[in-house]
């Protein structure tokens, strides 16, 4: 055999076979299902945490249950809610719970804009005063109500001596003892805690503003009122809206500032809806009708978001 014959041909060379594509088969890790698996834990977390128990408060409110007659429980379906309608602590509750959010949050939105448009401006030792501001929204509420109840004590409070040095009063002010006086003392303790929340929100849509959009106004003439009323205000309008709200919900829910300065008293004079709730279970053990208090508030302030909600939206898309 010759060297020649086993040399192999030469010519085209052949493809290989390749293996046939396979199209993607959607599984759970494929990017439409993934973030419902990322969001998963959450979802049960809330709903075991939020959902769940209140769920169980509407159920109980349908009850006449409590704790220390445990036998004697039995379903009354709307009797607990029938009962609201005679019930006047329920009718003073409602009310003080409306002077309550009616006063407060406007009080720390207005006195959070002036701290907010006077730490916008330049001045010496600012990032100082920016960050002394925040100090009584940083402390807790327990320590804020033992603090002004001090304050407020006709016997040793520095509010009493004060004003009875400046000659404004003659003699001390029970101002945690009288039934015409105390609801609005504590609004005043909670107005200066909450203020910096209101401050630091609308600093922050203070700086969100152009100054070309204040440049351009002082160029039209315009004063600084007109400055206010037409740049800085559309300018943190959304901002407003949306802290608003927050304070609304966070004030209504409020209830450890009034529990710690007066439990409530004197009388009923400092009730809210949310303490009267838990005056009623914890205390009273009346799980059945401090439940249908709770859910009576919730669907009362549900309804105020809900057309708070609805008001605002109209106006972003006018």
């Amino acid at each position: 055999m010759s060297a020649a014959s086993t040399i192999p041909a030469s010519g085209p060379a052949r493809p290989r076979p390749t293996a046939p594509v396979r199209k993607a088969v959607p599984s759970w890790r494929s990017a439409r299902v993934t973030p419902y698996w990322l969001l998963a834990p959450a979802v049960i977390v809330t709903a075991v945490i939020v959902f769940l128990p209140m769920a169980q408060a509407v159920v109980t409110s349908f009850y006449d249950l409590v704790l220390f007659r445990p036998n004697a429980s039995r379903f009354v379906g709307f009797g607990n809610y029938v009962k609201l309608w005679a019930d006047p602590v329920f009718w003073v509750a409602l009310w003080n719970t409306v002077i309550w959010i009616g006063l407060t949050v406007p009080l720390q939105m207005g006195l959070g804009l002036v701290t907010a448009i006077l730490l916008n401006r330049e001045f010496p030792w600012r990032g100082l005063a920016r960050a002394l501001v925040i100090i009584p929204w940083a402390l807790p509420s327990v320590v804020i109500a033992l603090m002004w109840r001090w304050i407020y004590d006709p016997n040793t409070g520095v509010l009493n001596d004060l004003l009875v040095y400046l000659s404004v009063v003659q003699s001390a002010v029970p101002w945690l003892a009288d039934p015409h006086v105390a609801l609005y003392a504590i609004i005043a303790t909670l107005t200066w805690q909450g203020f910096p929340f209101f401050a630091v929100m609308i600093l922050a849509g203070l700086q969100g503003i152009p100054r070309s959009q204040y440049e351009a106004a002082a160029l039209d003439g315009a004063s600084a009122w007109r400055q206010f009323r037409h740049v800085t205000l559309p300018g943190i309008m959304p901002v407003l809206a949306t802290a608003g709200l927050l304070r609304v919900i966070w004030v209504a829910n409020s209830m450890d500032v009034i529990f710690v300065m007066t439990g409530g008293g004197p009388g009923y004079s400092t009730h809210t809806l949310p303490l009267y709730a838990f005056i009623k279970a914890r205390q009273n053990l009346d799980f059945g009708y401090g439940s249908a208090l709770a859910v009576t508030f919730t669907i009362l302030l549900g309804a105020f978001v809900a057309v708070y909600l609805a008001r605002t939206m109209r106006e972003v898309e006018k």
